[in-house]
């Protein structure tokens, strides 16, 4: 693929990450468009983090638990990304935008539908600066629509994406992820897109740029599978179901003689029978009420009370032993501490370390997915000071004199 600024790779070389030599501005803040740079950084992109001086990303706070005053989100939704400071409201700021927007591949942005217009450097602008530019624009719901001007966040984008309305227990208010989901997934299908775009331009031949409009709402309302067609053709809604899936059986939580919680998922037929021999009632196999899917499904609450009944007499451990030997579907809800003990999670370097300045050996998240030759790698986390790379890409990539960068710093511009 060619890009801007592609790096040579000979035999002798390590082969390069996947995305190495493709440059992306990340104009976004707290998590959509963040999330989405991360992945790509991760396989090498060169990701250029902008921040407004003096005030930074809110996202540096965030987190449910801070350490040394710090948050401890950051580090790891921004590792492997320049860090620099500018203010896009100024003129002087916007024309350094420009500049860097020449050099560069993807431009990815969450502000509010009409926010960089409004800043007079829209699309048409930056992209008129260079053509072959792609834009990623994430907002709550899209850039056009009469909801185009409303601000959302990931909350209502899950509920009004139809993703809350089947989370939960009938009857009980839905609730949410313990994470930002409608934000993630607005980055991943942002990600996508810019991946598409990028083979598109280059690959292909296309040559140019495009905008990639990825909606918070609609990113959470393609994930509701067949709830669309059931509809469509037979009126039906689907509703919560609670900790399994209605009409899906034997497919739920189950609590072991330890106390502990197992998901137990056998509704395919021959997993069923295995299930069934496993548990020592072979006789269900061929009872009329339980020998189908279907039939499952509509003794749901039985088939439940029976894997249930089985659990409770076995602990965690040897429920999971008993059924993963047969090859039945099976596994314990994991707190995260129960996460870091895993050996599954060690075996694929799955949770990795960094090392920050300021707070040490600090652990997060491996990298997705697992690439036999461009594997990607975790090289730093998220600088702790803001504008930590304004030397390089001021300096270095636009060729700024210091004393003009020092101007610019003291006109609070960069």
């Amino acid at each position: 693929m060619e890009t801007n600024h592609a790096k040579p790779n000979t035999p002798k070389q390590a082969p390069a990450d996947a995305l190495t030599g493709v440059r992306i501005i990340d104009l976004g803040q707290l998590v959509a468009a963040p999330f989405a740079t991360h992945l790509m950084a991760d396989f090498g992109a060169e990701v250029i983090k902008v921040e407004l001086p003096g005030k930074g990303d809110a996202m540096r706070q965030w987190g449910h638990a801070k350490y040394k005053g710090k948050g401890l989100w950051w580090p790891s939704i921004n590792r492997n990304k320049k860090c620099i400071t500018l203010n896009l409201r100024a003129p002087k700021g916007q024309a350094l935008l420009k500049k860097l927007v020449v050099k560069s591949d993807v431009l990815i942005e969450n502000f509010r539908t009409g926010i960089m217009e409004r800043w007079g450097i829209g699309p048409e602008v930056l992209q008129k600066a260079n053509p072959r530019l792609i834009i990623a624009r994430i907002t709550g719901y899209g850039q056009t629509g009469p909801y185009a001007q409303r601000a959302g966040f990931a909350s209502v984008g899950e509920a009004m994406g139809g993703l809350r309305y089947i989370n939960g227990y009938p009857g009980e208010i839905p609730p949410r992820m313990g994470i930002s989901l409608g934000d993630d997934l607005a980055g991943m299908f942002a990600a996508h897109g810019i991946m598409m775009a990028l083979y598109w331009r280059d690959a292909l031949g296309g040559g140019r740029g495009q905008i990639i409009d990825s909606s918070i709402m609609e990113s959470c309302f393609a994930l509701i599978e067949s709830a669309v067609s059931e509809y469509d053709k037979t009126g039906y809604v689907r509703e919560p179901a609670g900790s399994g899936l209605a009409g899906i059986a034997p497919s739920n939580v189950y609590k072991s003689k330890d106390g502990k919680l197992m998901i137990i998922a056998a509704n395919i037929d021959t997993m069923y029978q295995r299930l069934c021999e496993a548990m020592g009632r072979p006789e269900l196999i061929s009872d009329p009420r339980y020998s189908t899917h279907e039939a499952r499904g509509k003794h749901k609450d039985e088939m439940d009370a029976i894997v249930g009944e089985w659990a409770s007499r076995h602990d965690a451990k040897e429920i999971d032993r008993i059924l993963n030997e047969v090859g039945v579907v099976c596994g314990p809800i994991y707190s995260i501490e129960d996460i870091f003990e895993d050996p599954q999670y060690k075996a694929r370097d799955m949770i990795v370390h960094a090392q920050d300045p300021e707070l040490g050996a600090l652990a997060m998240p491996g990298i997705v997915p697992k690439m036999s030759v461009t594997s990607g790698q975790v090289e730093w986390p998220g600088s702790q000071q803001m504008g930590s790379h304004n030397e390089e890409i001021y300096g270095n990539l636009l060729g700024i004199s210091q004393a003009e960068m020092d101007e610019l710093k003291a006109e609070g511009i960069i």
